[in-house]
C-alpha cells in the first residue's frame, strides 16, 4: 500500500517537475530560433524530399541542443544568479531544483541531441559533439570578452545551418545568409536584454557590452546589428529567388525592428521585456510563416 502511494505521488509530481525544468531553461524562448530551423527545412524542400521522421528528429535536435545549452548555462552561472537580485529566484539558486538534477538534465538533453543527430545522418553525428561544446562555451564568454553577445548569436545561428545539412547533406551560401541574419538578430536583442544587468555586471567585472561601453553605445550597436540582420534577410530573398510574399514579410520585420528599438532607450529600460520577448517572438514566427507562404505560392503559381 505504501509503495502504491509513493508511485501515485511520483506521477502526481511529474507535471510540476516538467514545469520546473521548463522554467529553468526558459523553454518558451525556444520560439526565437525554432522558426529559423523550420524555415531552413521549408527552403530545403525545394530540392529534397521532406519526411515526417526527418522533421521529428530535426525538432528533437533543435529542442534538446537548446535545452542542454540553457541547462549548462544555469549551472555555470549559479553563483552569479544567486548574487543578482534579478535572477536570485531562478530554479537552482532558489533551491527549487538541485545542481545534481540540473546536471542530469543537461546530460540527458545532450544524449538526446547526439541521438537525433545520428538519426539524421553521419555528417550530423560528426558535428554533434563540437556543436555542443560551442553551445556550452557561451556560458563562460562573459567572463572575458565584451563580444559574448556575438558568440551567443553565432552559437544559435548554427541551428538553421544544421537543419539544412540534415536535409541536404551539404552547405549552402543561401542558408548561410539566413544563419547570419539569425546571428545578428540574436546578438542585437541579447545586448538589449543585458542592459538590465549593467550595474551588476560592473560590480562582478563581467564583460557585457552595456557594462563596458555604456547603455547608449550598446543600444546603438544593437540597432546596427539589426540593420545587418535585415540586410541578410534581403540576402535570402536574392539567393533563394524568393517572391513578393517573402519580401513583404521582410519589410514587416524591418518595421518591427524599428518598433523594438523605439521601445527601449538609455533613459527608459522598463519596456525591455516587451521588446525582448513579444516583439522578437513575432519576428521569428512571422519569418517562418512568410517563407512557408512564399513557397506555397511558388508551387501553386
Amino acid at each position: 500500500m505504501n509503495a502504491q502511494y509513493k508511485l501515485s505521488e511520483m506521477f502526481r509530481q511529474i507535471p510540476s517537475t516538467v514545469l520546473t525544468y521548463g522554467r529553468m531553461i526558459k523553454f518558451s524562448h525556444t520560439i526565437f530560433a525554432l522558426p529559423f530551423v523550420l524555415s531552413a527545412v521549408a527552403l530545403a524542400s525545394r530540392t529534397h524530399a521532406i519526411t515526417v521522421p526527418m522533421v521529428f528528429w530535426i525538432l528533437v535536435a533543435a529542442v534538446s541542443a537548446r535545452s542542454a545549452a540553457m541547462g549548462f548555462n544555469r549551472i555555470a552561472d549559479e553563483a552569479l544568479d544567486r548574487a543578482n537580485p534579478r535572477t536570485k529566484e531562478r530554479e537552482i539558486p532558489s533551491g527549487r531544483l538541485s545542481r545534481t538534477a540540473a546536471i542530469g538534465f543537461v546530460a540527458g538533453s545532450s544524449l538526446a541531441f547526439v541521438l537525433a543527430a545520428a538519426m539524421l545522418g553521419r555528417l550530423c553525428l560528426w558535428f554533434s559533439v563540437p556543436v555542443l561544446l560551442v553551445l556550452f562555451g557561451y556560458s563562460y564568454t562573459k567572463r572575458f570578452t565584451r563580444w559574448c553577445h556575438l558568440y551567443l548569436g553565432f552559437a544559435i545561428s548554427m541551428a538553421p545551418m544544421g537543419a539544412w545539412i540534415a536535409v541536404t547533406n551539404k552547405f549552402s551560401m543561401g542558408i548561410a545568409s539566413l544563419s547570419l541574419a539569425l546571428l545578428a538578430y540574436i546578438a542585437g536583442f541579447d545586448i538589449i536584454y543585458a542592459c538590465q544587468d549593467t550595474d551588476f555586471d560592473k560590480e562582478q567585472n563581467l564583460f557585457s557590452l552595456p557594462s563596458r561601453i555604456g547603455v547608449a553605445k550598446a543600444l546603438l550597436l544593437s540597432s546596427l546589428l539589426h540593420v545587418l540582420s535585415f540586410g541578410f534577410f534581403l540576402g535570402v530573398y536574392v539567393l533563394f529567388d524568393m517572391g513578393s510574399v517573402y519580401l513583404a514579410t521582410v519589410v514587416i520585420i524591418g518595421a518591427l525592428f524599428v518598433a523594438e528599438h523605439r521601445l527601449v532607450n538609455p533613459d527608459d529600460l522598463k519596456h525591455i521585456d516587451i521588446a525582448f520577448f513579444h516583439v522578437n517572438s513575432v519576428i521569428s514566427v512571422l519569418l517562418f510563416v512568410g517563407i512557408l507562404a512564399d513557397e506555397v505560392v511558388r508551387r501553386w503559381s
